[in-house]
């Protein structure tokens, strides 16, 4: 069991937003800051409930009427899912209801076995995700690959696409993605035009929401999108005679029935449905709790994902037995939730309790619905689960057959089949890679050249005798290992053939110093990849110690610990000759505080390279400012004026809370800032530069790779310019740059890539750094 999931629950005043945080009680005002942070956190969370619930309602009609279930089940599923998953569940944060993902395979089980049916299977599909919560298996998903969890959500994406284009145009889908396909040619050519209307008003309201400009278009964006958009074609509809929604008078469910079907059908139908539905509520309660930790000071790794998965399991149990939908959790609810500023489970609850009382009192408003509307909203949300990021982060690693096999699969087969046929292709990529080692010998004037392309493993052993057979005794050699890994019969085979060539009078260079014995490439250099403390055994502590307040800092005691039996051995004589010699940095690296941004790491430096300053944001504060600063002004003067470095470097990240909390300072301050409040005015420069670029079109900031993500992600870019101005305005900076003695750089990390941009202040854009393959020796 890991740490994150044992770690005792909070008392609730301290699930707190992160802008309120909890202050120490005094004796004049005994716990009057508590109650005001916990009125606030009610407020927050109350308000981020009416939120969700306007998003929920309209996409919960949306995929009841895909599946062709009765549309109350999807009100059914979020209610359930807001109540008890929000109760039982491990993410906070998330908030469950219909599945998304599950839209196709419901739609197919309901075709072919009819709704009770489909209710059983949902509620077995909730006993066995219950069952799998209890055995603890809920990290094992984190074995899946990327590629193929994406190209599922692809797949079904484009099945549900395809199939409410058809409802869009006013006819009726088909049982399958090819069948549907087949059929559209024929449904463009004669279009139900009253309904294509209302849905061509619903994706354009959907997509345009969000950039409506100015004042007034912030106003309008705290209505959802999506309900936005079944409002306004609902107002489109008026007067005409098209389909509506139908919610018959509330009666007590019929109880679910087992299907007429064989034991292995039903076992892949719950299979299947507990797959897909506990994999999107797996990946999307992380998603989700890596959303909430980049609000400033909020605390990470609140996500239990075996109790998550439990309380999945028991809302399927309940959905199931009351006649709704399979339940998992959503991003797209989860991620609406954390921006408008919820704060703990309550908001999840609430959203709940609020769809069981529309349903209840606001049926016949919900009947003005056109079903034209729903259709288009969830094409809309299958389209965005074909996401181009995730295709180009495949592509770059190497593993699109995977992610295209996997989406393939689920359009012509299903998604169990689907499933399938990506784990095969990744397992046949794996062991094709192994066996794909290329050896090349060549003569050069002063010596043999022994090249190995590739992972060596004993499956390359006779590839790589034959080519070092064709080393002439005698001569010199130069054997590179291009790979990342060699097993024990690789290395056992090239060390023996280096004493045997050596005993025959030859020469083997092997690391770039002759005689050196083999060994195992560890990378370009020494350095070895370093293990977080999550995976660290031996320096974890017990539950029992973890929840002890005594040994609060035990895991960094253990990780010392670590470093003084494996680390200090090897860098011992290095930080001897640093304490004789005293520290003499080239670089001067300021960059964020957030703990994902690992400055050594990323610069390839040890001991002695790097100056570093590291604060909330990145941030420069300018000549002139409160005396609070001095010390990053300090430290900048003592790079620049004791150290003499020759080069500064400002480096951003991606998903920086400051960035977000500054795009997010449109409430008044209060009458007493804190000191966080007081040290991200610094970034408003930033801010106000990034709202003149807009003005002029954006043109001032981009990257080289892909487009600007979002405002967040625009302002970190912006944010590392500016600060490179303030650095400017320093004196002792300007001089040294007048001299010619001092270089300015820009930087940006993108933490989920893995990708460092650097920028071009000539043209504004930040280009990506490429790491070339480089020439292991051994």
């Amino acid at each position: 069991m890991s740490q994150i999931e044992k770690s005792p629950p909070q008392p609730p005043h301290t699930q707190h937003h992160p802008e309120l945080p909890p202050e120490p009680r005094t004796a004049a005002e005994p716990g009057s800051r508590t109650k005001r942070a916990g009125r606030a956190a009610w407020r927050r969370d109350l308000s981020a409930s009416v939120v969700v619930f306007l998003l929920a309602v309209p996409l919960s009609l949306g995929i009841a009427l895909a599946t062709g279930a009765p549309l109350q089940a999807g009100l059914v599923a979020a209610a359930v899912g807001g109540i008890v998953a929000g109760l039982l569940g491990g993410a906070p944060l998330q908030v469950s209801g219909a599945a998304t993902g599950l839209l196709a395979v419901t739609a197919d089980l309901v075709q072919r076995y009819g709704w009770r049916a489909t209710c059983a299977i949902t509620a077995l599909a909730g006993l066995v995700q219950l069952a799998l919560g209890a055995l603890r298996v809920a990290r094992a998903t984190s074995a899946v690959s990327p590629a193929i969890v994406h190209g599922l959500l692809a797949g079904i994406g484009v099945t549900i696409a395809v199939g409410q284009l058809h409802v869009v145009l006013g006819g009726s889908p088909d049982g399958s993605a090819l069948d549907n396909a087949a059929a559209l040619p024929g449904q463009l050519a004669h279009p139900h035009a009253t309904a294509l209307l209302i849905g061509a008003v619903t994706v354009a309201v959907l997509i345009g929401w969000g950039r409506l400009p100015g004042r007034a278009g912030r106003w309008a964006r705290v209505l959802p999108a999506p309900l936005a958009a079944v409002l306004a074609a609902t107002a489109v509809s008026a007067g005409t005679s098209v389909a509506r929604v139908e919610l018959p008078s509330w009666r007590v469910p019929e109880l679910p029935a087992l299907p007429d079907a064989s034991v292995p059908a039903l076992a892949a139908a719950v299979l299947t449905v507990t797959l897909v539905a506990g994999m999107e509520s797996m990946l999307s309660a992380v998603a989700v709790d890596r959303l909430a930790a980049e609000r400033p000071g909020a605390p990470t790794g609140r996500v239990r994902l075996n109790r998550e998965l439990a309380g999945q399991g028991v809302a399927n149990v309940v959905s199931g037995l009351l006649g709704g939908l399979p339940v998992s959790g959503g991003a797209m609810r989860g991620s609406a939730n954390v921006r408008a500023g919820a704060v703990s489970r309550r908001a999840t609850v609430l959203h709940g309790v609020w769809v069981l009382l529309c349903a209840g009192l606001l049926a016949t408003a919900l009947e003005a619905i056109p079903l034209a509307a729903l259709a288009a909203l969830v094409m809309v949300v299958g389209v965005q689960m074909v996401s181009f990021a995730h295709i180009r982060h495949v592509q770059r690693h190497r593993e699109f057959p995977v992610y295209a096999a996997t989406l393939g699969g689920v359009v012509l087969f299903g998604v169990l089949q689907g499933v399938v046929t990506g784990i095969a292709v990744a397992v046949f990529l794996a062991l094709s890679r192994l066996t794909r080692t290329r050896v090349a010998v060549t003569e050069e004037p002063d010596g043999y050249r022994v090249r190995v392309s590739g992972q060596l493993t004993f499956l390359a052993v006779p590839r790589l005798t034959r080519a070092l057979a064709k080393v002439p005794a005698r001569a010199d050699a130069v054997v590179e290992l291009c790979g990342s890994f060699m097993d024990h019969a690789a290395y056992e085979a090239l060390q023996s053939w280096a004493a045997a060539h050596r005993a025959h009078g030859g020469r083997v260079t092997l690391g770039g110093r002759p005689g050196r014995p083999p060994a195992k490439p560890a990378g370009a250099h020494s350095c070895r990849p370093w293990t977080p403390w999550r995976s660290h055994h031996c320096t974890r502590p017990t539950p029992d110690e973890a929840a002890a307040p005594e040994n609060s800092g035990s895991q960094l005691l253990g990780g010392v610990s670590a470093f003084q039996r494996h680390t200090a051995p090897l860098v011992r004589e290095e930080l001897a000759r640093l304490a004789r010699e005293g520290q003499r940095p080239t670089q001067l690296f300021l960059t964020c505080a957030d703990s994902r941004l690992v400055t050594s790491m990323i610069t390839s430096s040890g001991p002695g390279d790097l100056f570093t300053v590291r604060n909330v944001g990145n941030l420069m504060p300018p000549p002139g400012s409160d005396a609070s600063c001095d010390s990053v002004g300090a430290a900048v003067e003592y790079a620049v004026e004791v150290l003499r470095v020759g080069s500064i470097t400002v480096c951003g990240h991606s998903g920086c809370g400051a960035m977000a909390a500054l795009l997010g300072a449109a409430a008044p301050e209060e009458a007493e800032p804190t000191p966080l409040a007081r040290w991200l005015r610094h970034g408003r420069p930033s801010l106000a530069r990034m709202q003149r670029i807009g003005r002029l079109g954006r043109g001032e900031v981009a990257l080289s790779e892909r487009p600007v993500d979002d405002d967040q992600e625009r302002l970190a870019l912006v944010n590392v310019m500016q600060q490179l101005d303030h650095l400017r305005a320093h004196s002792c900076v300007a001089r040294r740059v007048a001299e010619g003695s001092l270089t300015l750089h820009g930087m940006y990390f993108h933490v989920g890539e893995a990708q460092a941009y650097v920028l071009d202040e000539a043209t504004g854009r930040f280009g990506a750094v490429r790491g070339e393959p480089v020439a292991l020796t051994v």
